[in-house]
């Protein structure tokens, strides 16, 4: 049973993956878009809720300390992380503003905020959205599920082909692998 379970697992990651080509193009673009906040001095800033909230960390990382080659560090900070502005916000506000209070009290429009949902449907991702377009800082999502209500608040939505929560994080973060690749090669380059 547990052989054979994983080997349908894997089969549906890589109908998942393949299925996601489709998102090669804009994936291209989004890495530009990346390399040329980080090019003239803008920051990265990512956030998503659980999974994706490690997925935003785990990004940030990638960006500020390096990922496939040996550069300088580039600025990128996950919103997921100060616990004090985290419960502050949700307590003093409410759990909706925990990413839109710090998209407001950080971000410029030189900036690019990333954000990550399997569902779209978030209140405080649509919250942090809402505030990017009024203050003019573009955003990028990477989402599942169809896209949900935030998929029409950002500049990109990169939509994974799949309503399965696991399959939608797993190609999230190969995506955006992908992108830091090739942000540090166009980086390189420069």
């Amino acid at each position: 049973m547990s052989r054979e379970h994983i080997e349908r697992g894997l089969d549906s990651l890589a109908r998942t993956a393949t299925a996601s080509k489709s998102l090669s193009a804009q994936a291209a673009t989004v890495a530009g878009r990346f390399a040329e906040v980080l090019r003239k001095g803008g920051t990265l800033f990512f956030c998503g809720n659980g999974g994706s909230a490690a997925d935003a960390q785990h990004l940030a990382a990638e960006y500020v300390v390096r990922y496939a080659a040996d550069r300088r560090p580039l600025a990128a900070i996950a919103l997921t992380t100060d616990t004090s502005v985290l419960t502050a916000a949700g307590n003093d506000l409410s759990f909706e503003q925990i990413f839109a209070r710090q998209v407001e009290a950080l971000c410029t429009p030189e900036d690019l905020l990333v954000l990550h949902s399997t569902s779209g449907q978030s209140s405080n991702l649509l919250a942090a959205a809402q505030v990017a377009r009024r203050q003019g800082v573009a955003t990028v999502a990477f989402l599942g599920k169809g896209g949900g209500a935030l998929s029409q608040l950002v500049d990109d939505a990169l939509v994974v082909p799949s309503d399965s929560t696991s399959l939608v994080q797993l190609v999230h973060m190969a995506l955006e692998h992908l992108i830091v690749e090739v942000v540090e090669h166009e980086l390189r380059q420069a």
